[in-house]
């Protein structure tokens, strides 16, 4: 920069070269979206006021005769001008040429190079270049600064166009302070509205720490909950700001208030909602959580406060700590974000942890709307995995109407158990209808009861709880013993092994093998998943997720005991060839397909079937003479 010409005190500077191409990347690639202006003017004059509040506190004569802190914002429709001052701290003459006269003050090239070198790259450099003031010049062709320091009589009025150049001259200006003036250029005339100027100021500066008068109304409310003294604030206000930032009208169910001032310096409050939105469920969308500094807001949605798996809590969170990117539309990656999410994830835990253990209805309320984003959390926050395990809840055989713990089934479990078991199914209904529960019911061995879909992935993800296997009752390998009056009732070795070659001849490839059946008590067959395979129900998300899945073939498990069975191995010692063996051995595999639900086509079941109704209806009506 260089100082140009002096005429009638009117001071000419010329930037470096580099500053039209420096003003034309900020205010044409810089922001998302133009209405951040006004964010950034309201953010610098809240940073005056600040300033000149620190200094009054070991100083109060500095205030003066103009104690009253505060933003007052001037426009006019008509004319498409506006206007916001301040009266903070103010600037002087050397002042004005550092702080908007200068850019970059590390470096213009540099700063350049920086958000030119990578477009897909964050640019973390708010800390480095105060560029947020130019972020007018994409709504003003040209803009005045008039200013006064709080410990100087004089005052100065700097002016710009943003091509290259700026002035600086004298001014009269009674009391301290700054105002930025200019008009509103052809593509940027919307702004020149009360409701535009109003939504604008809600959405990022509603809790700025001093007023914002707009045409002398106080529009935002000034006051952050969140920076207040938690016992001055009564139930009534946390329930109306969580339905202001979540545009709810029910109460949340809980909320937490923090004031940390180590390991880092932040203030939030975190609200746990009675029910989720919906479309929480959609793995694409961020989390709920409002990022300010200095109570400017910043993001929406910040992704790096909480897990997506917390995607349900809304809140805010506010730190002097965080450094912004250049645009202050996004926050850089930093020790001081992580310090605070893991700040924030284990206190939420922490509360979920205390219903869970004092007040088990609460808990309950809360398992039945957000027990799958715990779920999900297991099976993605490694960090929190065996926090998170303690928390999941289900059903059981033992439990069917009362949701217990891991811990619940491991204190319960035989002496001689070695796994922990589950299976997987829509409901309760089908699940103690299935085939593969008959074994445990019979044995009184407790079964976990899973109804949701996300279990299929959760159970593999948990493993083994305390040094316990957790196993699917529908897998090949599970360790369970025929028991003594199943044997006596079974066919013979030979005829179970000549009967399960012929099914398994006549299946063919629709199965991975036939096998005598230990987990059946009174069903004829069941179909099981082989070791490391998928089961029914996962196999069925992978189809809904990819049409050209496969999936892998079951274990088809008779029952040799049961009399279906051994009528089945009759007629195939007295008549191999006819055709009823083979519809009933076709039947059961499909029967078995259906109950487990997977079967797709189930135009061949029905008309067999009947067919199969039509001779045990012949043979009955000759039975008794008909």
């Amino acid at each position: 920069m260089s100082k140009q010409t002096k005429k009638n005190e009117v001071e000419e500077f010329q930037f470096q070269a580099e500053m039209s191409q420096l003003l034309h990347l900020i205010t044409h690639s810089l922001y998302s979206h133009r209405e951040i202006f006004l964010r950034e003017l309201i953010s610098n004059a809240s940073d005056a006021l600040n300033k000149i509040h620190f200094s009054s506190l070991t100083n109060d004569k500095i205030l003066g005769d103009d104690p009253e802190l505060k933003i007052q914002i001037q426009f006019d429709e008509k004319k498409k001008t506006f206007s916001i001052t301040d009266n903070g701290i103010g600037m002087t003459h050397d002042e004005l040429i550092k702080n908007i006269g200068t850019i970059a003050s590390s470096g213009t090239s540099e700063f350049i190079k920086q958000i030119t070198g990578d477009k897909n790259k964050d640019m973390e450099l708010i800390g480095k270049f105060g560029v947020g003031f130019y972020s007018v010049f994409m709504v003003a062709d040209e803009v005045s600064v008039e200013s006064r320091s709080f410990d100087d009589k004089k005052a100065y009025k700097w002016t710009s166009a943003g091509t290259g150049s700026f002035s600086i001259e004298p001014i009269e200006k009674d009391k301290r302070g700054t105002t930025i003036s200019f008009k509103f250029n052809k593509d940027s005339q919307e702004f020149a509205s009360k409701f535009k100027i109003e939504s604008i100021i809600k959405k990022y500066s509603d809790f700025v720490s001093f007023p914002i008068e707009l045409n002398e109304e106080i529009t935002n409310k000034s006051t952050a909950l969140w920076a207040r003294d938690k016992k001055e604030i009564k139930k009534e206000d946390y329930i109306e700001f969580y339905k202001y930032i979540s545009n709810a009208y029910d109460e949340p169910l809980s909320w937490q208030h923090f004031n940390v001032e180590a390991p880092v310096q932040f203030k939030s409050i975190l609200f746990i909602p009675k029910e989720p939105d919906r479309q929480l469920f959609n793995q694409n969308l961020d989390t709920k959580i409002m990022l300010y500094v200095k109570r400017v807001f910043i993001q929406n949605d910040c992704k790096d406060l909480l897990p997506q798996w917390l995607r349900f809590v809304h809140g805010v969170v506010d730190s002097e700590d965080l450094s912004l990117n250049v645009s202050r539309e996004t926050t850089q990656k930093s020790p001081v974000m992580d310090k605070i999410s893991k700040y924030l994830v284990k206190k939420l835990i922490a509360e979920f942890q205390k219903w869970a253990e004092k007040d088990q209805d609460k808990y309950a309320s809360f398992w039945k709307e957000f027990g799958n984003f715990i779920k999900e959390g297991i099976h993605t926050d490694f960090s929190n995995k065996d926090k998170l395990i303690e928390l999941y809840r289900c059903y059981s055989s033992e439990s069917p109407d009362k949701l217990i713990s891991l811990m619940d089934y491991k204190n319960r479990m035989g002496v001689d158990q070695e796994e922990i078991y589950f299976v997987c199914g829509k409901n309760k209904d089908i699940i103690e209808n299935s085939p593969n529960i008959e074994y445990f019911r019979k044995n009184k061995i407790e079964v976990l009861y899973l109804f949701d879909e996300i279990d299929d992935f959760i159970m593999p993800s948990i493993g083994t709880y305390q040094k316990k296997k957790l196993v699917g009752i529908d897998k090949a390998e599970i360790k369970i013993s025929e028991s003594e009056e199943n044997k006596k009732d079974a066919l013979g070795k030979a005829d179970q092994e000549k009967l399960l070659g012929y099914i398994k001849d006549i299946l063919g490839e629709k199965v991975e093998d036939v096998i005598e059946s230990k987990r059946l008590v009174d069903s004829a067959c069941t179909l099981v998943s082989p070791k490391d395979e998928m089961n029914a129900n996962m196999e069925k998300m992978m189809k809904m997720m990819d049409k050209n899945y496969q999936g892998s073939k079951r274990v088809m498990e008779i029952n040799s005991s049961n009399s279906l069975i051994k009528n089945l191995s009759s007629i195939q010692n007295k008549s191999p060839q006819d055709p009823l063996l083979k519809d009933c051995i076709e039947q059961l595999y499909e029967g078995a397909r259906l109950l487990e639900g997977s079967l797709n086509d189930p135009s061949r079941l029905v008309p067999r079937t009947n067919q199969i109704m039509q001779k045990a209806t012949d043979l009955y009506l000759k039975s008794i003479g008909s």
